[in-house]
């Protein structure tokens, strides 16, 4: 029996889809220059350990990127166009800041240094904002689980060039000449929002600035079930991030395995697993369509947090731990794929930087909430029930991904109610 993979295959040959590729790399490259790149410079440098916990705080612009998402629906640049323009504007600014840090010194001028990372990592989340948005406004229904499948690729690539790849740089060229380059590398970014098509529909920016704030919410809130929606998009991969939380500590303390071990299984087969679940579930998505997809890839992502438990019985056990890490990663890869084309189905292109920032900020909320509480449910019942109830975590997101059914397959559905 031939199995054709023809139509799964056929929508990677969009044009659209392969810009996804430069986008997201260009979204993923500046991230751990001012995270695990960063600490890395100053630990090898001696700046003390206080100062560098507290750097974490230049990672504050992520999270709060939809407060000026606004900004970007309602002001058009006069060049490029509403997402293009933006896009160039945030990547030239990349360039120049990462160049600059080139040229700071941790040990001597970390106050500089400081401002020169919280600077890039606004304009990195501003860069997210308008991509976000462009990606949205730009695939089309039937290309937005491939196009983030493609997307994903992209972004963990450009993580490896900066994160990775860059450590390796700095012992044989230096951390300047390092960050030299990665400002270079920036430049894919920019020929991408160069080169990159324009929507089908154009759509109107809001009126006003007031506009631009209330009217994401006006719109989300019109819709059929709004509620129940937010709260399906908290829960639904709640149970796949609980169980992240302490993966990498129970790999090393629980089950034995080496840091090594844990570094090259769990960061070089987990990056590789997850590009492929992505790919994979961007493919399925063409013929499952969106609610089977959300559905079973939802379910594979309960299933493979049980693997973990099942490695929590067995011990230090290669094979297994392997397994763990590589299913785990494949149903989140494909989990992500699904969620994020529902999320792109609900934004309205008007408003659409500043939906797609409010909704991926809520989809994390969760996460936040229940993460601390892991190492003290570990404590209490044992990493093999802790893992036990990071799946069942993932039910009530089920249970109401069942709710929407009727909503999430008929699409129209979900648009907003006259």
């Amino acid at each position: 029996m031939t199995i054709n993979f023809g139509p799964y295959l056929e929508v990677y040959r969009s044009r659209r889809i392969g810009m996804m590729l430069i986008f997201g790399f260009s979204s993923g490259l500046p991230l751990a220059l001012t995270g695990g790149t960063l600490q890395a410079w100053m630990t090898v440098v001696g700046v003390d350990l206080r100062t560098i916990g507290i750097f974490s705080l230049v990672g504050l612009p992520y999270t709060l990127k939809f407060l000026w998402s606004p900004l970007m629906d309602r002001y058009v640049p006069p060049w490029l166009g509403r997402r293009r323009g933006w896009m160039i504007l945030t990547q030239v600014a990349l360039f120049f800041a990462i160049f600059a840090m080139a040229f700071a010194s941790p040990q001597h001028a970390v106050g500089a240094v400081a401002l020169l990372a919280l600077f890039v990592a606004f304009a990195s989340a501003s860069q997210d904002i308008v991509i976000d948005a462009y990606r949205t406004d730009i695939l089309r229904e039937t290309e937005r689980g491939a196009g983030t499948a493609v997307y994903v690729m992209g972004y963990r690539i450009a993580m490896l060039v900066s994160g990775a790849l860059a450590l390796i740089l700095s012992d044989r060229i230096g951390w300047r000449n390092t960050y030299l380059l990665m400002a270079v590398v920036m430049v894919v970014g920019m020929i991408g929002s160069l080169f990159g098509p324009e929507p089908d529909i154009q759509a109107k920016p809001p009126r006003s600035l007031r506009e631009a704030v209330w009217g994401p919410l006006k719109d989300f809130f019109s819709r059929h079930g709004a509620v129940t929606i937010l709260l399906f998009i908290v829960l639904y991969k709640l149970g796949d991030a609980y169980a992240g939380t302490l993966t990498t500590a129970f790999l090393i303390r629980g089950a034995g395995f080496s840091p090594t071990d844990v570094g090259t299984v769990n960061k070089g087969l987990g990056v590789i697993s997850v590009i492929v679940g992505a790919t994979i579930g961007g493919s399925l998505m063409v013929r499952l369509g969106l609610f089977r997809s959300l559905l079973f890839f939802g379910i594979l992502q309960a299933v493979s947090n049980l693997s973990f438990m099942v490695l929590a019985w067995v011990g230090k056990s290669y094979p297994m731990m392997i397994f763990a890490v590589a299913f785990e990663n494949l149903a989140g890869g494909m989990g992500t794929s699904a969620f994020v084309a529902f999320l792109m189905g609900l934004c309205d292109h008007r408003f659409s930087a500043t939906q797609f920032a409010l909704l991926s900020s809520l989809a994390v909320l969760g996460r936040v909430f229940i993460s601390p509480t892991s190492g003290y449910v570990v404590e209490s019942v044992g990493w093999a029930n802790f893992f036990f109830l990071t799946a069942l975590t993932a039910l009530p997101g089920l249970a109401l991904l069942w709710w929407l059914r009727a909503d999430i397959t008929d699409g129209k559905r979900l648009e907003r109610a006259e």
